[in-house]
């Protein structure tokens, strides 16, 4: 059975504006937040991290010093939207979960597309690892186990989402796991 933790990273500096791919940094400030995730994390495994900038500062600020940076662990692309403010975003109408998970925004890739390149990463691991990521990837993760519903579930930043390999499957352990 392997555990796989997945951290999101601090606060993004991107002005209220969707970042994606765009390479912004984190607010790793809060120092005492960083420490208690950094206690609620332990041991970890082997510790895997986006390239993205404020997943490696986020790595930092706690201490962590990733095994390695994977390509696969970016945000979704959210093509022409990136850097588009949250309340400038299409509003897509009413679309169940599947419909949402398959819309691809041009020049993008659709939030399916990310967790098939995810879970493939994901499919590797067979011992515990940490992943430090962005909220796209907790939920792609999250899908393994209930598939497109996993867009509803809020993911804050400088949370931690845990999984647990069982059999074939995952389990969920525990979601969106903050400091007090």
């Amino acid at each position: 059975m392997a555990k796989l933790m997945i951290l999101r990273h601090a606060p993004p500096l991107s002005d209220g504006r969707l970042a994606g791919r765009t390479d912004v940094a984190a607010d790793c400030s809060d120092g005492a937040a960083c420490d208690w995730m950094r206690a609620r994390i332990g041991v970890s495994g082997e510790v895997l991290c986006s390239p993205a900038r404020r997943c490696r500062q986020t790595a930092a600020a706690l201490g962590l010093a990733p095994d390695r940076t994977c390509d696969w662990l970016w945000e979704q692309d959210f093509g022409i939207w990136e850097g588009l403010a949250y309340d400038a975003l299409p509003d897509l109408g009413a679309l169940p979960p599947a419909g949402l998970a398959a819309h691809r925004p041009e020049g993008g890739e659709s939030f399916d597309d990310m967790a098939a390149r995810i879970h493939a990463g994901i499919s590797g691991l067979d011992h515990d690892a940490l992943l430090v990521a962005h909220a796209g990837t907790v939920r792609a993760a999250l899908a393994l186990v209930v598939g497109p519903a996993a867009l509803s579930f809020s993911v804050a930043p400088l949370s931690l989402t845990v999984l647990r390999r069982a059999g074939a499957g995952w389990a969920v352990e525990a979601v969106n796991v903050t400091a007090p």
